[in-house]
């Protein structure tokens, strides 16, 4: 019998816990973004662009993100396929359309709770057939402060902002 109370006095506690401190649920998962990417006006093919988790010491950590899904034009975003070819990912869930000059795109970002306000930062990487390529359109550290602030590119990218979704 105490064996009971005191299984359901954990449970209670447990849902206390998550209902209110919403965080506390959080932290131990994952969060998703609205991105919203505004790109400048070039002339030009689409962009193919690859957002990514950057560590520290400035190793790709993950791909979040590839905007282009024909797998001929990745080589063209050099620095992000010279890092993958080491680990090809599996990354057809998370591929959406290149984007043309003067578009927008927005996509939703799974991002891990645990990175979120440490040493990480998200990358931006693009590039356009018979164009310059940018491996630094756009670096952003992923804090919750830069994460509600629009962001400016400096290259393809015009500028991006974030929304929880």
């Amino acid at each position: 019998m105490t064996s009971s109370r005191y299984k359901i006095s954990l449970v209670v506690m447990v849902l206390f816990l998550a209902i209110t401190q919403p965080s506390f649920a959080q932290q131990a998962g994952s969060s998703q973004y609205k991105c919203m990417i505004q790109m400048t006006n070039y002339m030009g093919e689409g962009a193919y662009m690859v957002i990514s988790l950057i560590n520290g010491k400035g190793a790709y950590e993950k791909t979040l993100y590839v905007l282009g899904s024909d797998k001929k034009w990745y080589p063209d975003i050099k620095e992000w396929h010279k890092a993958m070819a080491k680990k090809t990912p599996n990354i057809s869930a998370i591929t959406g359309a290149s984007v043309a000059g003067g578009d927008r795109s927005v996509t939703v970002l799974e991002i891990d709770n645990s990175k979120l306000n440490k040493d990480y930062k998200l990358r931006f990487e693009s590039a356009v057939e018979d164009k310059q390529y940018h491996v630094k359109d756009l670096e952003i550290p992923l804090t919750t402060e830069a994460l509600s602030a629009k962001s400016e590119g400096t290259g393809y990218i015009r500028y991006v902002r974030f929304s929880p979704n």
